[in-house]
């Protein structure tokens, strides 16, 4: 069996030996541009997989808390963390299966990235295929359309003397630039800077609010209604949910089938970020935040903010990017020029992509409410429901099972353990996620459009304060008059 899985490795690995060599002799380019654009090792798949799921729900995780109260706050981001790892764990397995087989027949993937809907028409058919892609790239889109959002969110709390829905237009144009990142070999230096990024924002919310101590009179009444209660909990079945680029990233690793583990890693750190700055936000400002689902709304302006707000922005802008990536590579190759070598050619025809991504950004601005919708009715299916079913149907047959490249961890029950674990996050997902999840969260959205309306200017901004009239005094008299 040793000698079978060195075998498979050799597989496995194909062509990537190949770029991680070339890329080892491509000095005559430039050692800097290799060590900051040109990356693929495990570390790299880390800092890409921490810093993209950590992104804006850092700062809508406090609004979370208050819908759920701290203990099941707490609770339901350690159980959807472990379910979020073992799931981009079967992902992983699944990937390296079709890859094992597809490289067997001597397809060679050089010039074309693998994705998820590939991985599931090559191991299922067409039909789990055309299902994978509806439910990842409408995920995909709108996890596009929720960086966009916070980035006016955040920028409003810096300046103003613009409304939120003009800031959108703006970087709705700055984030159209991602179409120059050919894949995600190239977000080495940007993972690695994202991930910093968002680690100083989690420290500075912690230690912003316990500095700041309780407002005067705090209140922690959650959870206080069965809809807040499931719209917050599905807010963090979405914070642990980036896990629907995971085959995009294993593909940019030169030795993909070590990705196994990295998610799980990469979740263990996300925790020891979100845990502390959503407890204490909470702790500090209480049921204030069911009507301030940004964080930085009730947090002091000072130097320290304006600079949490800025990293904040940069990092949006590259989540951004590796939410729209994906779609950019199913849009190329829809229209045929996926394997053009012009990068040029290749971000003009990705423009097209970004349009109804800004649209949408428009018409639905409701940061933190439009998280836990798309939670429940995509994230639950995308990255939850359908991987675990893939993994049983993948390898419901003794033969499947018998040839599988990875054979499900020992302590976990091998096979018997594997299904009875897929099983439950079907169901969990099924009824809680989606089910109650969006119920409650449905109810929710409508609420903020029956409130705010569609496309609102100002998505939560506070009242402009009114000019206070002059003090009473007598009309003025012209005494020279009649002189």
């Amino acid at each position: 069996m040793e000698n079978g899985e060195k075998a498979v490795e050799t597989v496995v690995v194909g062509n990537y030996v190949e770029m991680e060599s070339e890329g080892k002799a491509s000095d005559m380019k430039s050692k800097l541009s290799n060590m900051f654009w040109h990356g693929g090792s495990v570390y790299d798949a880390w800092f890409s997989c921490a810093s993209n799921q950590v992104a804006q729900v850092l700062l809508t995780l406090p609004y979370s808390f208050s819908q759920l109260g701290m203990l099941s706050g707490i609770l339901f981001q350690l159980f959807y963390g472990l379910l979020g790892s073992w799931t981009a764990y079967l992902i992983s397995i699944l990937y390296v299966e079709y890859r094992t087989r597809k490289e067997r027949e001597k397809v060679n993937f050089r010039n074309h990235v693998i994705q998820w809907f590939e991985v599931l028409d090559g191991l299922l058919g067409k039909h789990w295929r055309n299902v994978g892609l509806a439910f990842n790239c409408t995920f995909l889109l709108f996890g596009s359309v929720i960086q966009l959002i916070a980035c006016a969110s955040n920028i409003y709390y810096i300046n103003d003397n613009l409304d939120k829905r003009t800031w959108t237009y703006i970087f709705g144009a700055c984030c159209a630039t991602t179409v120059f990142i050919p894949s995600f070999h190239n977000y080495r230096i940007w993972s690695f800077l994202g991930l910093l990024m968002t680690t100083y924002t989690a420290w500075y919310l912690t230690i912003a609010s316990i500095l700041h101590g309780q407002v005067e009179g705090v209140k922690h009444s959650g959870p206080s209604k069965l809809v807040l209660y499931f719209t917050g909990a599905t807010n963090i079945l979405y914070t642990f949910g980036g896990h629907a680029v995971t085959v995009e990233i294993m593909h940019a690793m030169w030795k993909p089938q070590k990705f196994k583990s990295i998610y799980l890693f990469a979740t263990l750190y996300v925790l020891t970020l979100t845990l502390p700055s959503a407890s204490a936000v909470y702790w500090a400002f209480g049921d204030l935040l069911l009507n301030h689902s940004n964080a930085f709304a009730l947090l002091p302006k000072n130097l320290y903010r304006d600079f949490a707000v800025v990293l904040m922005l940069i990092h949006q802008f590259i989540t951004f990017g590796f939410a729209c990536t994906p779609l950019y590579f199913v849009w190329e190759k829809l229209i045929g020029m996926h394997e053009c070598r012009s990068m040029c050619k290749r971000a003009a025809a990705r423009l097209p992509v970004v349009i109804p991504i800004w649209f949408l950004a428009i018409v639905f601005p409701f940061f933190g409410p439009i998280n836990s919708t798309v939670g429940s009715l995509l994230v639950s299916f995308t990255v939850y429901i359908i991987p675990a079913l893939a993994h049983v149907f993948t390898f419901r047959s003794a033969a499947a099972r018998e040839s599988a490249v990875e054979q499900p961890p020992r302590f976990l029950g091998r096979w018997t353990g594997a299904f009875t674990i897929n099983a439950f996050i079907v169901v969990w997902v099924f009824v809680v996620g989606f089910g109650f999840g969006g119920w409650a969260s449905m109810i929710n959205f409508v609420h903020q459009i029956d409130t705010f309306g569609l496309f609102t200017k100002c998505y939560q901004c506070p009242p402009p304060v009114m000019a206070s009239p002059p003090p009473f005094s007598h009309p003025h008299v012209n005494h020279t008059r009649g002189l």
